[in-house]
Formats: C-alpha cells, sequence, structure tokens
C-alpha cells in the first residue's frame, strides 16, 4: 500500500519565508500569538490562529474563527504572498536547536494506510480540539499544520537525504526562538521516485506529534467522499500533510505537571503518604530527574526526589508497555490513589507543561498559588513510544513533548 506521496505545495516567497512561518497553533496561548503577530500582517498565525485578528470577546471555535482563516489564506494567494507549486514535490526540512539537528521529509501521507493502522497512533484525541482542527480544516480547504511522522531509520533513506543536503536550500534562516530552519525543494524526477520508493517500502510510519490534525483530516475526508459522488481515492484530501523523521534524530523533552491542590491533604501528610511506595528525599536546588521511575517534586517552596522504592518496583509490570512508563507510574501511584485525578484528559485539576519552559516554570506556577505541588519527569524514549504504538496500546495523554516544534505556512496541503 502507498504510505506517502509528492503533492503541490503552497509556499511562501522565498524572501518571505522567515516572515510568514509561525508556531504550531497549539503550542502557544491566544495571547501570545496575538504579541507574535503584532505589527506582521504576513504572520502565518493569521491563517493557522485567525483569532489574533478578531475581537477578545469573539469565541475561538466560532464561525467566524474558521470564516476568518479562510479569508486571510485567499488573501495570502492572492497577493502572492503563498504560491503553489505547478509539479509534485517532495520537500526537505532541517532544523538546529542548540546542537541537535534532525532532518525531515515533507509528504502527504496516506489516509487509508492511516486507517489501516499501518500510521501508527499513541494516543486518543480531545473531541474538542479534534473539532476545532476539522473545521478549520474543511472552511480553509487546506491543511495548514504538518503532522510530525516518524519511521525507524533507515541507511537507504539516508543516503537519498544527503544528497539533497548537498543542494542550495531554497529558505534558510534563524527564528527568535534561536532555532534554525533550512528548507529544500526536491525537483528532480529521479530524486522524488528514489525517495518515493524508499519511503513507501517501509512498514509503518508512527504519529509522533499531531494526533489531532491527523484525526481531523480522515474525518474530514469522510465529509468529502460523501459529498463528491465522483471520488476515486485520488483526490489529495486522501492524504495528510506530514513531516518524516527517522527515529534516532528525534529529541523528546520532559512533559511536567502541574496540580491544583493536595486533594484535601497538608504538604507533610502529602509527603507521608508518599513515603509508602517513593524514597523522599530533599534536594537543596531544583534539577531534573536523572532517570527512568525518578520524580522531582515541587512543594511548599522546596524540591523533593522521588525514587521508587523496591516494594514499587515489585508491583510494576515492566513488560507491559504502558504500566512501565514513568507517566504512567505518577498516574497510577500518585495522581490517582493520592490526588484524586483519574483522569488527566478531563480533569481541571492538572495541568502540563512542557519541558522548553524550564523548571523555573513550575516554580513559578507554584509559588504564586496558582497550583499547589509540581512533578518534573524523565523524558520518555522515542523507543517507549515505537514499543507503545506497535502494542497498539495507548500512552497517557502528554507523555511526549517533541522539539525543536515544525513551523507553520512553510509549505500548506490544498485539498482539491
Amino acid at each position: 500500500m502507498i504510505l506517502v506521496k509528492p503533492f503541490r505545495g503552497l509556499r511562501p516567497r522565498p524572501e518571505l519565508a522567515s516572515v510568514v512561518a509561525s508556531e504550531p497553533y497549539d503550542v502557544v496561548s491566544r495571547e501570545e500569538a496575538l504579541e507574535e503577530a503584532k505589527g506582521n500582517s504576513l504572520s502565518f498565525f493569521h491563517i493557522n490562529k485567525p483569532e489574533v485578528g478578531l475581537s477578545p470577546e469573539v469565541n475561538l471555535y466560532s464561525e467566524a474563527v474558521y470564516e476568518k482563516g479562510r479569508d486571510n489564506l485567499c488573501r495570502f494567494v492572492d497577493e502572492r504572498t503563498l504560491v503553489r507549486d505547478q509539479e509534485e514535490r517532495f520537500y526537505v526540512y532541517k532544523q538546529v536547536m542548540k546542537g541537535h539537528s534532525q532532518v525531515g521529509i515533507v509528504v502527504t501521507a496516506s489516509l487509508d494506510a492511516y486507517e489501516k493502522n499501518l500510521i501508527k497512533k499513541h494516543e486518543f484525541t480531545r473531541p474538542d480540539k479534534e473539532n476545532d482542527r476539522v473545521a478549520h480544516m474543511d472552511a480553509l480547504n487546506a491543511q495548514v499544520g504538518p503532522v510530525f511522522l516518524t519511521y525507524r531509520a533507515r541507511e537507504e533513506i539516508n543516503v537519498l537525504v544527503e544528497k539533497i543536503l548537498d543542494e542550495v536550500p531554497e529558505n534558510d534562516f534563524v527564528a527568535s526562538n534561536n532555532v534554525r530552519h533550512i528548507f529544500w525543494v526536491v525537483k528532480g524526477a529521479e530524486e522524488i521516485s528514489c525517495l518515493e520508493g524508499a519511503l513507501n517500502s517501509l512498514d509503518t510510519l508512527y504519529v509522533a506529534d499531531g494526533h489531532h490534525r491527523s484525526a481531523a483530516a480522515a474525518r474530514v475526508r469522510q465529509l468529502r467522499m460523501k459529498s463528491n459522488p465522483h471520488h476515486n481515492g485520488n483526490e489529495s484530501y486522501n492524504y495528510f500533510l506530514s513531516v518524516l523523521f527517522p527515529h534516532d534524530q528525534m529529541q523528546i523533552l520532559d512533559y511536567n505537571r502541574v496540580v491544583m491542590d493536595l486533594n484535601g491533604m497538608s504538604a507533610r501528610g502529602f509527603l507521608g503518604e508518599l513515603a509508602v511506595n517513593f524514597d523522599v528525599t530533599g534536594i537543596g536546588e531544583s534539577s531534573k530527574p536523572r532517570s527512568a521511575n525518578e520524580f522531582h517534586l515541587y512543594l511548599d517552596r522546596s524540591w523533593y526526589r522521588l525514587q521508587a522504592n523496591g516494594g514499587l518496583i515489585e508491583k510494576i509490570n515492566f513488560d507491559d508497555q504502558v504500566a512501565s512508563l514513568d507517566v504512567s507510574i505518577l498516574q497510577d501511584w500518585i495522581l490517582a490513589p493520592l490526588l484524586g485525578i483519574e483522569d488527566q484528559r478531563t480533569d481541571s485539576r492538572i495541568d502540563f507543561v512542557g519541558g522548553i519552559r524550564g523548571i523555573s516554570e513550575l516554580e513559578k506556577r507554584v509559588d504564586s498559588g496558582e497550583c499547589a505541588a509540581a512533578f518534573a519527569l524523565f523524558p520518555t524514549r522515542i523507543d517507549d513510544l515505537l514499543r507503545v504504538a506497535d502494542a497498539d496500546k495507548v500512552m497517557p495523554p502528554k507523555s511526549t513533548w517533541f522539539e525543536p516544534k515544525l513551523k507553520s505556512g512553510l509549505v500548506t496541503h490544498i485539498l482539491d
């Protein structure tokens, strides 16, 4: 079965790429996006987060938001800020962040393969967020944010990509967060053919980041199929915009938690309950966990190291791909039994802080009185993600924070 294919990308004119490109819609708040887009009528936030151009009173999920996004996309095309390639292409996208580099291939991925689980998932989606992306995608008739896919690295593909990296890139700029973004257009017919053959020889692809976007694309496809009496399976809505990275180039940061209260316990009482299954040690200053099965707790302006003790280690089923994850250990042995947080997807007493924001963000949230405690976790490994997906299981929510994030706006997929 075909996993991926090239496509006619809609891209900014080369001299405008750094001005157009924005952060993904889901990693910044409305206020942060508004600040970033201020004074920049070409920011892609006007398309992927169009509420920045509307009154703060307008509901984020109102029809007016999606209509604004569609109007802005049309404006960008009419003004030739964005220009569509005449031929189907692949694209190569390299990112460099603090010495870490990763190189991905921009493709459209098959929704047939996705629905047959040849493109594997590892997270559940939230209905409200999925509905938002369905409405946005359907209104704009475009996929404007790529899904982050990974595959088990293969030397054949590495060699093909390395040859493209020797060519002159279309875009090369450093964003405000000091991440460098380099973008190549693969134009040679032989290069495209070789890449297509190599990628479609893979057995499996994995959704690393973008479960809501891929699920929304599948739903939009169903809508289009029902409304198209001449549907033949070759239409562009049968595919979704993606960037494929080899697994050994992926960088996963910690994804930490803050809780709003201690479920009626005092700080001392909570520490006493934790001591049943964890060795609790005070540590003088903030630091990140050094290994799996270790958690750092910020409570009452002090840091503590929580190390799973021998009794708990015996209780954990390390043969279970999900139960053995640190995010599951935190849920199963602290959040649910002690704090009464049964479902992290829906409970308003817990929030999530990406590791890119640093340990200081955890201290800030607790010291302000907004939260009662914070937990810093050791990052989930990419091998664990693949194991869970291969077993057709699902990770707890917010298990992985991939960094650097893919810029939106460098290429868009139009749903013809």
